[in-house]
């Protein structure tokens, strides 16, 4: 009698995956960051909107996309350290959009309250969505080793100690190339507490904070609209609104109408600083010689009008003119937007009373906000803004008048972008000037240093790491 052959188990039928919408925005978001080196502030609003539209998006949804991608990217030096411990090759030989979803994955394990096994359901199924079955598996293989320890349990892992080398010890827990750690640590100073502090302060989400530009709204005005629950009165600056989470400016008829704006805390204090500054002599004529995209020259238009002076909006390029005209809009005093080269101006030496230039720079200062920017930047692009930087300011030099005040501004903490860029400009440019303390023109504001001039700091302040250097022409 012949055997009976074993039968064959039914094939499983095949499941179609689920299509999240709130993952797939969050994966389409990382794709425009790493192909198109696109910023996330500028990606994700209109994937938002449109997603409001087709998909019906509500609040929640948005915040956890929004969560997930700045998470993400926020976390993303400490996550490649820990999905490397869990593959078996090189990470740069992991394609791009898998590594992405791998992020994702691993900021849901290890960055939010997800349950783990929802987090990796849900991430499996992405994977499926938008790599592939065959590639899902690999996903969830990974995953599911990253389920092994928490956070913590992983940097014991794969930080170096902090005894052996603290710069790569920072680097890997708190998610910063380890040149900007070693930057940043310069300019701060001090031992460890503040580094660490600093660096926390950049993975954490920053407020968003409006401005009432004066004789145009106030403080209590936006709050009153707001709501004491959604709203509370700036730190520091007498014309900042701060928003509760969640909070949309664009909802605001004075911000919609340009009588407010969103502006950083530390933003607004440049601005004042500059122009509580006194003078002798003449005070109607202001320069902002790098305008773009327009918020210090609104406020600085605002404040000029008060007094009945005149602003100048300098911009080279033509697009970003174009944002600062948006931004003045409807300022009350005279004010005028040229798209011109700071470095080869078209006014005349001694032409202005107060000038402002916040030059273009590496944006080190404020990473909270551009998170990717910290793993883009490269050590050799401080010294590439140099010359530039040293050119503006030498320019906003010869444009004030004898007595006249100038703001050297820019939002990177960095040696080489700050002070040394203003004493060597003192030095070899044969115009003579003298600092001006900066500190008492930001009455309030605590731990300002030893001045002359004035660092901000997220950890310190709650503003972005701007840095502001006053000087005065005196020949």
């Amino acid at each position: 009698m012949n055997e009976q052959s074993p039968r064959k188990r039914p094939a499983k039928p095949y499941r179609r995956p689920k299509k999240d919408p709130v993952r797939i925005l969050a994966f389409e978001a990382l794709r425009a960051v790493d192909e198109r080196d696109a910023y996330a502030n500028l990606v994700l609003p209109p994937l938002l909107r449109k997603a409001r539209e087709k998909e019906g998006f509500e609040p929640r949804d948005a915040a956890l996309a929004t969560e997930l991608v700045y998470g993400t990217l926020r976390r993303q030096g400490t996550y490649d350290a820990i999905i490397a411990a869990c593959i078996d090759r090189p990470l740069r030989e992991v394609d791009p959009p898998v590594l992405d979803v791998l992020s994702l994955g691993a900021h849901q394990l290890l960055g939010t309250r997800i349950p783990p096994h929802a987090a990796v359901s849900a991430t499996v199924e992405l994977a499926r969505v938008v790599l592939g079955d065959g590639r899902a598996k690999f996903v969830n293989a990974v995953l599911r080793r990253i389920t092994a320890h928490d956070l913590d349990g992983w940097l014991e892992k794969v930080a170096p100690p902090y005894e052996d080398d603290p710069e790569a010890h920072l680097a890997v827990v708190h998610s910063h190339p380890r040149w900007i750690v070693s930057a940043l640590w310069d300019a701060l100073g001090g031992g460890r507490a503040g580094i660490e502090d600093l660096l926390e302060a950049d993975n954490e989400r920053p407020e968003v904070t409006l401005v009432a530009r004066p004789g145009r709204a106030t403080t209590e005005e936006l709050l009153a609209v707001l709501g004491e629950d959604s709203a509370l009165p700036g730190r520091w600056s007498p014309h900042a609104v701060r928003l509760a989470e969640g909070g949309e400016p664009g909802a605001l008829e004075a911000v919609r109408e340009g009588r407010a704006g969103v502006q950083d805390e530390g933003s607004q204090l440049v601005a004042l600083a500059l122009a509580d500054v006194p003078l002798d002599g003449p005070d109607t004529r202001w320069l902002d010689g790098c305008a773009g995209p327009g918020g210090k020259a609104a406020l600085l238009g605002a404040l000029a009008a008060e007094r009945g002076a005149a602003l100048l909006a300098s911009e080279k390029q033509p697009h970003r003119a174009r944002l600062v005209e948006r931004a003045l809009a409807g300022n009350p005093g005279p004010y005028q937007v040229i798209a011109a080269d700071g470095t080869r101006p078209p006014w005349r030496e001694g032409s202005f009373d107060r000038v402002l230039v916040d030059v273009p720079c590496t944006g080190l200062g404020a990473l909270r906000r551009r998170p990717e920017a910290r793993w883009r930047r490269r050590p050799e692009d401080v010294p590439g803004f140099a010359p530039l930087q040293r050119d503006l300011l030498r320019e906003a030099l010869r444009a004030v008048r004898v007595g006249g005040v100038v703001g050297y501004a820019t939002c990177s903490p960095h040696p080489a972008e700050t002070k040394a860029v203003v004493d060597d400009v003192l030095k070899r440019e044969g115009v003579s000037a003298e600092w001006i303390d900066a500190r008492p023109h930001m009455q309030g504001v605590p731990a300002l240093g030893d001045g002359p001039d004035v660092q901000l700091w997220p950890h310190l302040h709650g503003t972005d790491a701007m840095y502001l250097a006053l000087l005065r022409r005196t020949g």
